[in-house]
């Protein structure tokens, strides 16, 4: 009976494994398509930028974002994923004084969740198969350059109190972010 049990225990993970590692060959078609289900979650969400916010100041360095320099795939993989986790706890601080529509906000949230975990697991997979790559430096200065970047607009968001008008510059910078997704996405098409 325990026997039983447990090889049909093994076929589960086996098979399990099998359509996860092909969701994960599959990872450039379902990054594409959710990047742009957030995008477009991300400005429902808020509706048209306010006039009223056009005269604050920002200190956003896209330019930073935009000079990620990775040659292989799962480097790009890992940028794509941390760029989603530093979205994800944006988006979960102190959305109090945002009038956005909450289904929205919550499906965005949803959506960056499935993304991480998704990478994550394909990423996962990768690291039991112990490949490793060259340029693990690039990596690394990709993923300072990234925390920086995002940091600045925690800062800003700190520092305007979590305004709505810092909500609204943050939420028009984010929508940049998911350009430079869209471009690393594209050299998962391999």
């Amino acid at each position: 009976m325990i026997s039983r049990s447990l090889l049909q225990f093994c076929l589960i993970l086996l098979f399990s494994s099998k359509i996860s590692c092909l969701d994960c060959n599959r990872i450039y078609a379902l990054q594409t398509r959710m990047n742009s289900k957030s995008l477009e979650h991300l400005e429902k969400m808020g509706g048209n930028f306010p006039f009223q916010c056009l005269n604050e100041r920002t200190a956003f360095k896209p330019r930073d974002i935009l000079k990620i320099r990775l040659s292989q795939q799962e480097y790009v993989k890992e940028a794509i994923q941390q760029i989603l986790q530093e979205l994800f706890h944006i988006f979960n601080n102190n959305l109090t004084q945002v009038a956005w529509n909450e289904t929205s906000i919550k499906e965005f949230q949803n959506g960056l969740h499935q993304q991480i975990e998704k990478l994550g697991t394909c990423l996962s997979a990768e690291m039991e198969k112990e490949i490793t790559y060259p340029g693990k430096e690039n990596l690394l200065l990709t993923s300072l350059k990234l925390k920086r970047y995002f940091q600045t607009i925690n800062d800003f968001l700190k520092e305007k109190q979590y305004s709505q008008c810092a909500w609204e510059i943050s939420r028009a910078e984010i929508s940049r972010c998911f350009l430079m997704l869209n471009i690393l996405t594209k050299r998962l098409q391999n």
